[in-house]
C-alpha cells in the first residue's frame, strides 16, 4: 500500500491542504481486489459506515460518503425506528473530521520527547522526556500540568510509560531492569523521586537473567485489571510482574534478539503479542506452557526488526511498525506454529544499521516470500529510534485509521481499508517518536525529539504555531 506523490484533502468540501496525501486510483484498486475480501476490512466498514437503511434513504444506491446534514435529516425522520444514530453512524460522522488542523504547542522542553499517551477516558495526557521528566497534563482543565515527575534512576531516557486503568498509578521504564511506579492521584504536583514522593522500584532482574543492571526494558504495559505489568527487554525476554505478590511471576525466553514491544491482545490478558529485532511477531497464550519459550504462533513478513506493536483489542488483529519502513496488519489465525529465520536472514540488509544509516533504496520494494500479513502501509520512515504506531479510537472512528510517527518529523495517518495515506501532519523539526489519538475527540498529540508536545485538532484555526525560539535539530542514535 504505497503512497503516491499526489496530495488531496480529506476534509469536507474537498479543498486541498498541505500535508494531505493519497495513493493513486490504480493502487487503491489493486488494494481493494487483494484485501477487501478479508473479514477485518468488512468489520471496519460496518463499524465506520452509516446504516444501510440510512444510505438508501438519503443517498439511493450511491456509495459516496453520506453528508452530515443528510444524516441529521435522516435521524429526524427516524429512519432507524429508534430515534437516534447507531454507533456506526456516529463513527461515520466523527471519522471524517480528522485531527489535522493546527497544531498548538502544549509544551516545549529542552529535551527530546519520547513518549506521549492519553488516559483511557481522555482526561489526562502523559509525556515522557529524555532528561528524566514526565509531565501529566489535565486535558479537561486547559492542559495544566497536574503532575510534574522527576524520574528515579534514569538510564539514557524514558523508554515507555503506562497508566493504570483507574488512572491512579503511572509506571515508567528506562534502559535498566527496574521500572518505577508513581501515585498520580496523590495530590502532589511536584513529584521528585524519593524526595517529595516515593517512586517504588519494581525489579525485573531475576536469577535467570543474572540480576543487576545488565539489561534494558523497552516496553511496559498495565493489564486491564491493573494487577499485572507486562514488559519487554533487550535480554530477548518477556516478563510478567504481579503487583499483588510484588515479584516477577513469569519470564519467557521469547525471541533471538531484543524484544522492542509487547502488549496484551485483549482485556482478558491471556494472549500476548511481541515484536523483536529478529523480524518476527509472536503470539503467546498464558493458558499454555510458555515458560519454555514455545509461542502459540509466529507471524513472518517484516524484513527488518519490529519497533512497536499495537493490538486492535479483540484478541485477533494487531499492527506492527518495522525498520523495513512499513506497518503491517496481522490476523493471528494466519500464524504458523513453527517458523525458522533462514529466509528472513537471507533477505535482511545485514550491514545496515537503522540508528545512523538511511534505508537502502534497493530494499524498499522487497517483499518477504512467505509474508503472512494482511496488508502493508508505506510512506513514513522508521529510523534512529523505536517509532510507534497505533489504531485510531474505536468510539470515534471505528478504528478506521492507522497512525504513526516518523523519522522525517511528521505524523502519518492511513486508511486501514483502502490503504490511502489520508493525512501527513507537518510541524516538528525532528523525529516524531510517538503520538496518541484522543479516545473520544478529534484530537491528536505528537511528541518529538525537538522537545515539543503538539496538539492537532479538527476544527482548528488552521494556523501553524509560531515557535517562541528556534528549534535546534538533534540526532540521537540510540533507542
Amino acid at each position: 500500500m504505497s503512497r503516491s506523490g499526489k496530495d488531496r484533502s480529506i476534509c469536507e468540501g474537498g479543498s486541498t491542504s498541505k500535508g494531505l496525501g493519497a495513493t493513486s486510483r490504480r493502487e487503491r484498486n489493486v488494494v481493494a481486489s487483494g484485501y477487501l475480501d478479508h473479514e477485518i476490512f468488512q468489520l471496519t466498514r460496518l463499524r465506520s459506515e452509516p446504516n444501510e437503511l440510512l444510505r438508501c434513504t438519503v443517498m439511493g444506491k450511491s456509495k459516496l460518503p453520506v453528508s452530515s446534514a443528510k444524516m441529521l435529516a435522516g435521524r429526524e425522520c427516524n429512519y432507524s425506528g429508534r430515534g437516534r444514530f447507531t454507533s456506526a453512524d456516529c463513527c461515520h460522522i466523527l471519522s471524517r473530521y480528522l485531527p489535522v488542523k493546527g497544531p498548538q504547542e502544549i509544551d516545549r522542553r529542552t529535551s527530546c520527547a519520547y513518549v506521549s499517551l492519553f488516559s483511557a477516558n481522555g482526561s489526562l495526557c502523559v509525556a515522557g522526556f529524555q532528561d528524566s521528566e514526565i509531565r501529566i497534563y489535565n486535558v479537561d482543565d486547559g492542559w495544566k500540568v497536574q503532575k510534574d515527575i522527576v524520574a528515579r534512576s534514569l538510564h539514557w531516557t524514558i523508554t515507555d510509560a503506562s497508566l493504570s486503568p483507574d488512572q491512579r498509578y503511572l509506571v515508567y521504564s528506562s534502559m535498566c531492569p527496574v521500572v518505577h511506579i508513581v501515585n498520580v492521584a496523590s495530590g502532589t504536583r511536584e513529584s521528585h523521586a524519593n524526595i517529595t514522593e516515593i517512586h517504588e522500584g519494581l525489579d525485573f532482574s531475576t536469577g535467570d537473567n543474572g540480576g543487576g543492571y545488565n539489561f534494558s526494558i523497552f516496553s511496559v504495559k498495565f493489564s486491564a485489571d491493573g494487577q499485572e505489568l507486562l514488559a519487554a527487554s533487550n535480554d530477548h525476554c518477556i516478563y510478567i510482574y504481579d503487583l499483588r505478590e510484588n515479584k516477577v511471576t513469569l519470564r519467557i525466553g521469547a525471541h533471538e534478539s531484543d524484544v522492542n514491544s509487547v502488549c496484551f491482545a485483549d482485556e482478558c490478558g491471556n494472549l500476548i503479542y511481541s515484536g523483536s529485532d529478529d523480524n518476527l511477531c509472536k503470539v503467546w497464550d498464558r493458558r499454555c506452557s510458555v515458560s519454555n519459550g514455545q509461542a502459540a504462533g509466529v507471524l513472518v513478513g517484516h524484513l527488518e526488526g519490529i519497533t512497536f506493536i499495537d493490538s486492535r483489542g479483540d484478541g485477533r488483529y494487531f499492527i506492527s511498525n518495522g525498520k523495513d519502513q512499513a506497518i503491517k496488519l496481522w490476523d493471528i489465525r494466519k500464524m504458523s506454529s513453527n517458523v525458522t529465520r533462514r529466509t528472513s536472514e537471507r533477505l535482511r540488509n545485514s550491514d545496515w544499521d537503522y540508528r545512523w544509516m538511511e534505508y537502502p533504496p534497493h530494499a524498499r520494494n522487497k517483499k518477504h516470500p512467505n509474508d503472512q500479513s494482511l496488508a502493508t502501509y508505506k510512506g513514513h520512515s522508521v529510523l534512529r529510534t523505536l517509532i510507534r504506531c497505533h489504531f485510531s479510537p474505536a468510539y470515534s472512528t471505528g478504528q478506521r485509521y492507522i497512525y504513526t510517527g516518523s523519522s522525517d518529523a511528521s505524523v502519518y495517518i492511513y486508511d486501514l481499508v483502502s490503504g490511502d495515506q489520508v493525512a501527513k501532519l507537518d510541524h516538528h523539526e525532528d523525529i516524531v517518536r510517538d503520538c496518541s489519538w484522543h479516545p473520544y475527540y478529534p484530537m491528536l498529540i505528537s511528541s518529538s525529539w525537538d522537545g515539543v508536545i503538539a496538539r492537532w485538532e479538527f476544527p482548528g484555526n488552521g494556523q501553524p504555531a509560531n515557535p517562541s525560539r528556534p528549534i535546534r535539530r538533534r540526532r540521537r542514535y540510540f533507542y
